[in-house]
């Protein structure tokens, strides 16, 4: 059965072509397994909330926009009813029962792992013509904007600006009492009834409020201004978009921005823990996080019952926290083709939940070929990353490209274009980074006050606990570039490592004790036939590689909107040295998880094939694109 919905319909129609419904939300109180929901063109302004599930892969429910025209969902309503009071600051007086229950406006930005800035922040937001104001403190900021341009960011411990310091001239304030919600504004030489106003209301525009909604697919649509909360790995993760804790959705096709806090949610739920840390105030935020895994464990958290999404080709941008989020629920999933930027770059607020992609236990997960740029942090994989592989995707100007924390692998990270200043945070072991081009610096650390979970391989069940003692490590054919005042670019970190578990096993029974043996010794890493140009310094016990630190490739990334190219030269020398393609045969096994790098389904792996899909010679030149050649290279990336 297809159903459609269209703005000159009515919710009291049969839904058909001729006939259709109103709202979306008709069509999806009536929508079972099979059927398709076609939505035409117009705004909506609502809270799509799925009914009814699939049933498996090949009997979803399809909520599509027709083709050839544009339907967006929006979680806010326009509003025309300001009034002046003095100067270029407007306001308009609201009932609280606009919002019902949820009034953005009185919601805070609160959770665990949020940063307090000193100013409490909140989830409603003014937009003017699309562009989203910032809150101000009090009402006398309205007159004066003096909103905090720059920030420091806790990794890189530099001071970062807020983008468009114009902008911050556009400022809003709210009072809300037992029975309404003042909303000031500055809308500086605007006359906001002339022009296009609107406010936050809801706080999402697509997504279910039951669990266990399986098998659906959103695609084509645009939707935007949700007031999401914010998501930690601790809480219930509402986004503008989500699965809420189901299996085999797919997400596609859709631009998807202005979501408050994040835009696309395949995260936890709330009986799993929902910001215990800071109500209760009583236990450190990991420990109710390693508590989550568990619960979660006991409320079904596997491979039949949850995650194995699809969310590929959306543009999602303008976010305050993430464009796509995800603890728990985002096991088995592929993740491709997206393309997120302007993620947590308004600066609001600040926490340690923030990036354009940011999962928890993101097992099995897939991630390939997305773009991702101009976010405080390209992607973020934090806890039980395993079996996971990051793949041919293209990061640049980003405050840091890829962050691994207190990980334990198999985890691979292959033939990415890796662009901006701060390349990786690598907190974890187990790891293979495999072809990619590195052009910023490597911050490795130990992590030896946490101890967190891993899995038996390709299962949610918990096989044991480890803290990151570093190390276990593989880098082949990855070309380093460095640049001039930017440290720690190359490999040389892992200076004094041993280089083969062998050597580490005989190092470890050298010394006396059990735990503390194997702590006191740097576990094997694997590095060999990368290159290094521009001051990238390598691993000293690297037998075969090419370093050329006085050689400057003078790469960029060109951005020219539809289409990225990259654009660099390389020495004669280049064609001297190639790598051999690296499969689950070629990459030693992971030490503390005792497992393999592997395909999914437990089948061998090979990384044969490089970032634009072109299938690869058994011995190729280094670096993520087959075509790079010694002299002049400009290749288009997207």
């Amino acid at each position: 059965m297809e159903y459609h919905v269209a703005k000159t319909g009515c919710d009291q129609a049969q839904g058909t072509e001729q006939h259709p419904f109103l709202t979306i939300n008709k069509a999806a109180s009536v929508a079972v397994a099979g059927d398709t929901v076609t939505v035409h063109e117009g705004v909506y302004r609502e809270w799509v909330k799925p009914k009814h599930k699939g049933l498996s892969d090949k009997r979803r429910i399809v909520y599509q926009a027709a083709k050839g025209e544009k339907a967006v969902i929006k979680g806010s309503e326009r509003i025309q009813n300001w009034q002046k009071v003095q100067g270029n600051i407007w306001k308009t007086v609201l009932l609280n029962t606009f919002f019902g229950d949820y009034n953005p406006y009185k919601q805070e930005v609160f959770g665990d792992w949020l940063v307090a800035s000193g100013e409490t922040k909140h989830l409603g937001d003014v937009y003017l013509n699309g562009m989203s104001f910032y809150e101000a403190g009090s009402f006398e900021q309205l007159i004066e904007p003096c909103i905090r341009t720059e920030v420091l960011d806790h990794w890189t411990q530099k001071i970062v600006a807020v983008p468009n310091q114009e902008q911050t001239k556009y400022v809003w304030f709210a009072e809300v009492d037992a029975d309404s919600t003042t909303i000031y504004a500055n809308f500086q030489s605007a006359d906001p009834n002339q022009e296009y106003v609107e406010i936050n209301v809801r706080r999402s525009c697509f997504h279910p409020i039951e669990t266990g909604i399986d098998y659906i697919t959103v695609k084509g649509f645009e939707m935007a201004q949700a007031a999401t909360p914010w998501t930690p790995p601790t809480a219930d993760q509402p986004g503008l978009l989500g699965a809420n804790w189901s299996k085999g959705w797919i997400i596609e096709d859709n631009i998807i921005h202005d979501a408050k806090c994040s835009a696309i949610s395949l995260g936890k739920e709330a009986s799993t823990g929902n910001n215990y840390r800071s109500v209760r105030r009583d236990k450190p935020g990991y420990q109710y996080q390693l508590e989550a895994v568990f619960s979660a464990r006991h409320n079904g958290w596997s491979k039949e019952k949850i995650g194995s999404h699809v969310v590929r080709n959306n543009t999602i941008y303008d976010c305050g926290q993430n464009g796509i989020v995800g603890h728990l629920g985002c096991i088995f999933s592929e993740i491709h083709h997206n393309h997120i930027y302007n993620i947590a770059l308004k600066r609001e607020f600040y926490g340690y939940e923030i990036a354009g992609i940011k999962f928890h236990a993101a097992i099995d997960v897939h991630m390939h070929h997305n773009r991702i740029h101009d976010c405080s942090l390209g992607i973020w994989l934090d806890w039980q990353t395993q079996g996971t592989r990051i793949g041919k995707n293209l990061f640049y100007h980003n405050n840091r490209d890829l962050f691994v924390e207190v990980s334990h692998g198999p985890y691979i990270v292959e033939h990415n274009i890796l662009a901006s200043e701060y390349a990786i945070d690598n907190m974890s072991q187990g790891g293979a980074y495999i072809n990619n081009l590195i052009c910023g610096k490597m911050n490795h650390q130990k992590v030896l006050n946490r101890s967190t979970q891993y899995h038996l391989p390709h299962s949610t069940k918990v096989a044991g606990f480890a803290f990151v003692y570093g190390g276990d490590d593989r880098f082949f054919n990855n070309i380093y570039i460095g640049a001039d005042g930017l440290k720690e670019v190359g490999t040389a970190h892992y200076k004094n490592y041993t280089t083969s578990l062998e050597e580490y096993i005989e190092s470890v029974h050298k010394k006396h004790g059990d735990v503390e043996a194997f702590a006191e010794v740097d576990q094997p890493v694997y590095i060999n036939n990368n290159a290094y140009f521009n001051g990238a310094e390598a691993f000293e016990r690297e037998n075969s590689n090419m370093v050329d630190r006085g050689f400057n490739p003078k790469l960029s990334i060109v951005d020219e909107g539809e289409e990225v190219y990259l654009c660099c030269e390389l020495p004669d020398s280049f064609e001297n040295i190639s790598g051999e393609i690296h499969s689950t045969a070629t990459l030693a096994r992971v030490r503390i998880v005792d497992a393999e790098f592997e395909s999914p389904d437990g089948s061998n792996m090979s990384l044969d094939t490089d970032f634009l899909d072109e299938k690869k010679a058994q011995r190729s030149p280094l670096g993520p694109i087959t075509l790079l050649k010694k002299g002049k290279n400009y290749i288009k990336v997207w």
